[in-house]
């Protein structure tokens, strides 16, 4: 039993990382019907803003961890936002298979760009290839559970849902009670509609971009935080995948669905990787092929047909 708890905790822990992710991805393809690729590469590029910005922040600030957090948001938001004006605007009423190859692109290059090793006068212009470890923001400690079924819960565990569920709170909030969240919900339901009832289509688009890579950066610092990992250009590739068939598993386009099949995610990994570390991996992939064959949709998704 205390085994089974463990394995729910550590669930419940990497499906809050899962679920930040798994909101960008949702978010913008619920309105510009787009998968966006390159999300997993902001998340990446959150993780490297910790790593660079942690030792600065501490220094200035005393703490590190909530001003690099809040830092990371700032500019994985402006990123996306750059990235959207620049690669998907120009594309958004032509094909969806050329938004498509464009999100496969600028994934690509954001990873190979942060790969190269460009000094200028001793500066690092851009990150590298050398992998480089993640400073500690916290001191983890473990928070032993009263009882006979042997329970520890780290701090960073605390941390990790704590500042997941304040974040998703807020995005709730920021969605239905906020002018531009009820334009972003107008312009999901009925693009044309909501246009002509005065809503700027470009503004409400570029706040999804914003958003979404926001949330992403915060996991990438909470990621960082939790296992500590070696930062490199490639980090964002398995988490933002699993992150991806959360959003698939949920109901890609549906918000509360992307944080259901996010946990879904997580608590499957954790109990998949006790039993064996390849499990781990592979369950993702599973999840995938099932929902897709019983409920293409997702848990929460709605089955849309579309015009031709």
């Amino acid at each position: 039993m205390g085994q089974f708890l463990q394995q729910l905790i550590n669930g419940i822990q990497i499906g809050s990382i899962y679920a930040l992710i798994a909101l960008g991805y949702t978010m913008v393809y619920g309105i510009v019907r787009l998968i966006n690729f390159a999300h997993a590469d902001i998340f990446m590029f959150g993780a490297y803003m910790g790593f660079f910005l942690a030792p600065k922040m501490a220094m200035i600030f005393g703490g590190a961890f909530v001003p690099t957090i809040i830092a990371a948001m700032l500019i994985t938001g402006l990123l996306g936002f750059i990235m959207e004006k620049l690669a998907y605007r120009p594309l958004r009423y032509k094909s969806r298979l050329s938004a498509l190859i464009t999100a496969l692109g600028v994934s690509i290059f954001l990873e190979n760009f942060c790969a190269m090793d460009f000094v200028l006068f001793g500066v690092h212009f851009v990150f590298g290839p050398t992998y480089r470890k993640f400073p500690d923001l916290i001191v983890a400690k473990n928070i032993p559970i009263p009882g006979n079924l042997g329970l520890n819960i780290s701090n960073v565990l605390l941390l990790d849902v704590g500042v997941s569920v304040i974040l998703m709170v807020l995005l709730f909030w920021f969605v239905n009670k906020t002018l531009i969240g009820k334009q972003m919900r107008a312009v999901a339901f009925d693009k044309p509609t909501a246009s002509l009832m005065g809503i700027n289509i470009d503004v409400v688009i570029s706040t999804a971009f914003i958003v979404g890579p926001a949330l992403a950066g915060a996991g990438g610092i909470l990621y960082g935080t939790t296992y500590g990992m070696l930062a490199s250009p490639f980090l964002g590739i398995w988490p933002g995948l699993k992150a991806f068939i959360a959003a698939v598993l949920g109901g890609i386009g549906n918000i509360p669905g992307a944080v259901l099949g996010a946990y879904i995610m997580g608590i499957s990994e954790a109990f998949a990787t006790s039993v064996n570390s390849n499990l781990g991996y592979g369950i993702a992939f599973a999840i995938l092929i099932g929902i897709l064959l019983i409920r293409p949709s997702g848990l929460l998704g709605k089955f849309m047909p579309e015009k031709v």
